[in-house]
């Protein structure tokens, strides 16, 4: 008796297709995570988690440190270190590392300082050359590296040197800069706060737009003939997402309300997010973090995108250097130097950004820096010196790369690595 060939209809399922073992509804979608939490795939639930830990842990030894005040502020200084994150996760999204982004903070804030004071500039002026320079400087980065095969790690601690010196060169007697207290920087940055009822539609809108988009992505994936996920699935996160950014409006709006330099942190963040995800530069930057072999066979150049993550990140390094001489009013020699460095990478780690490249998102810097100036907060309202402080941060940065290199592990165990 001949065996009937199968059918497209009657043919055995692929156990290994995910339209085949995916299941659908709220219950199907735990499954779904909590397998790929066993796989290795865990995303930004340790640091979510974490987070909770700590503010549940700060909350009960100082009950002010979760009142609507307290919180304006631990928004307000995450904001300058934040954007400097931003730029680490991209340089470790290609596996590349770069030291110097608090020298390059401290160099833009001494160039802001002079400019609007001793040489007269105009703040747009003293921003662009600021900008520039940190454009120039990644640009020195990416070219030796590119060129010369120098490690990324050996190149920047050169240029944290180097940037150290600038910075001393540029201040010269000063020492220390105050700036104007009428100028727009330092009314942005300590004294701006978005209004509340346009709070409210900013967080309605945010909603919208992560609907938007992940309706879009579902009709990308059933083009596909792939699983694209339930629509009841994405109502119960869109309505949850809303409740907790209009919650969070209203309980910052008790005092001051959300404070312009957070929502600028914010909005650098999903614009990065949507360039990172949504473009060809994006796919090529994921591509060349996990197999520069493989992105060269794919034909990606990778100079290119060497060069604009160097570039970016000493820009960025520089726009919040900028961004903390505002929040400080002045510009000093200790600019950039003491724990900049160490908040932005821990804060990029701790976030979820891999150091192995390939993995990770903008948002990873968001969260790593709120829990970065959670403890610097917390531990402020304990009146702890910062010994303890370092020492605290050093053991969530070491648990974060330990958790890292596990899940790093089962993934290669599952075959997802």
């Amino acid at each position: 008796m001949s065996q009937m060939s199968a059918t497209p209809d009657t043919a055995p399922l692929d156990r290994q297709d995910k339209r085949a073992i995916r299941r659908m509804g709220i219950a199907g979608s735990v499954e779904n995570f909590l397998s790929r939490v066993r796989s290795g795939d865990i995303g930004s639930l340790p640091i979510i988690v974490g987070l909770i830990l700590i503010w549940g842990i700060i909350q009960g030894l100082n009950s002010s440190f979760l009142s609507s005040r307290n919180l304006v502020n631990l928004a307000t200084q995450c904001a300058a270190d934040g954007v400097i994150a931003v730029g680490v996760v991209l340089i470790l999204l290609v596996a590349q590392i770069d030291l110097s982004v608090g020298s390059m903070s401290g160099a833009a804030s001494a160039v802001l300082g002079i400019g609007l004071t001793s040489a007269g500039w105009s703040l747009p002026l003293a921003m662009v050359i600021a900008l520039a320079m940190g454009a120039a400087v990644g640009f020195i980065y990416a070219f030796i590296f590119v060129q010369f095969n120098v490690p990324s790690f050996v190149v920047t601690l050169a240029g944290l040197l180097a940037l150290l010196g600038l910075q001393l060169e540029i201040l010269g007697n000063h020492g220390s800069i105050n700036l104007p207290f009428n100028s727009a920087i330092v009314a942005f940055m300590q004294r701006t706060f978005v209004p509340s009822v346009l709070s409210y539609v900013l967080a309605l809108l945010a909603v919208a737009s992560f609907v938007g988009s992940r309706l879009a992505r579902g009709r990308r994936r059933r083009a596909a003939n792939l699983p694209s996920g339930s629509l009841v699935n994405l109502l119960t996160k869109a309505a949850l997402l809303l409740v907790g950014l209009e919650f969070g409006c209203w309980y910052l709006n008790k005092t001051r309300g959300v404070s312009m330099p957070f929502l600028l942190l914010v909005v650098l963040v999903m614009v990065v997010d949507f360039f990172l995800k949504r473009t060809k530069w994006g796919r090529a930057v994921y591509a060349v973090g996990g197999s520069v072999e493989a992105a060269r066979r794919a034909g990606i150049k990778l100079w290119r995108v060497y060069v604009s993550v160097f570039v970016l990140c000493s820009m960025l390094a520089a726009l919040g250097g900028l961004m903390s001489a505002g929040r400080l009013s002045a510009a000093s020699i200790s600019s950039g130097t003491g724990d900049t460095n160490l908040n932005a990478i821990a804060a990029a780690v701790i976030g979820g950004t891999s150091l192995f490249g390939g993995r990770g998102n903008a948002y990873s810097a968001l969260l790593g820096i709120v829990v970065i100036e959670s403890i610097a907060n917390g531990l402020t309202l304990l009146s702890l010196t910062s010994a303890v402080r370092f020492m605290i941060t050093g053991g969530v940065l070491m648990i974060a790369v330990i958790v890292d290199s596990m899940a790093r592990r089962s993934r290669a165990a599952h075959g997802a690595a």
